[in-house]
């Protein structure tokens, strides 16, 4: 989620909009089980929680004139820490809280697609 690309209020609002996606696929999967739920939101978690952080992080490291590659540097660090963080969910779902793979790997892929299509969808109806 590039934050650079538009205002953090855009940027509050993809993060909503991947927030509701989760909870509501993680509410069609409690009409199978408990299980695929927990499962469900553990996926969206391991999705939208490093997001949230990669943008608080870009957020706080904006400044309004930065110097010589310090937008590259704090973007790839911030980017190294979503990937580790998301890695460390996704293990300590699977193999912690044993969680069933299907709906894990559905809801997070769903929110990796919603990350692409949210800033998307708000751009259009900003305009």
């Amino acid at each position: 989620m590039s934050v650079s690309l538009y205002s953090g209020k855009l940027a509050l609002w993809s993060l909503l909009i991947q927030l509701v996606t989760f909870l509501v696929l993680s509410a069609i999967f409690s009409v199978v089980s408990l299980e695929a739920a927990a499962s469900a939101l553990g996926g969206g978690l391991a999705a939208w929680l490093p997001n949230m952080l990669f943008m608080l992080f870009a957020l706080r490291h904006q400044t309004h004139k930065p110097s010589e590659g310090r937008v590259a540097w704090s973007f790839a660090l911030g980017e190294a820490l979503k990937v580790l963080f998301t890695i460390a969910l996704l293990v300590v779902a699977l193999g912690g809280f044993h969680a069933a793979f299907f709906p894990l790997g559905l809801t997070y892929l769903s929110m990796l697609v919603m990350q692409i299509v949210a800033p998307a969808v708000i751009n259009r109806y900003r305009s």
